[in-house]
């Protein structure tokens, strides 16, 4: 970052804002699946990390920097909480 921006150019913040997005959008169905595991399970653990790899493969592949890593984790959690979410929002209905 030629600039010192600990943010990036435009490019960069465009990485960033699409890395979240696909974060949270990889999270929804994940955070749907946990929702249904008991807690602390093998498979909750699955379900709560199997998405990090794949966001840390595209923050490296973009060359996004760390500084980015605090706001992906935000919308991992905001997409496994309201995935979790919709699954007990439909089970009631049920």
């Amino acid at each position: 970052m030629p600039d010192g921006d600990i943010f990036g150019t435009h490019s960069q913040l465009a990485h960033i804002a699409w890395i979240g997005v696909a974060a949270l959008a990889i999270n929804l169905p994940l955070g749907y699946l946990r929702e249904g595991t008991r807690k602390l399970s093998l498979l909750w653990f699955l379900y709560v990390h199997l998405s990090v790899p794949l966001i840390a493969y595209l923050r490296i592949a973009n060359h996004v920097s760390a500084w980015a890593i605090p706001p992906f984790i935000a919308c991992a959690l905001l997409g496994q909480v309201a995935g979790g979410r919709v699954r007990r929002i439909r089970h009631k209905r049920t």
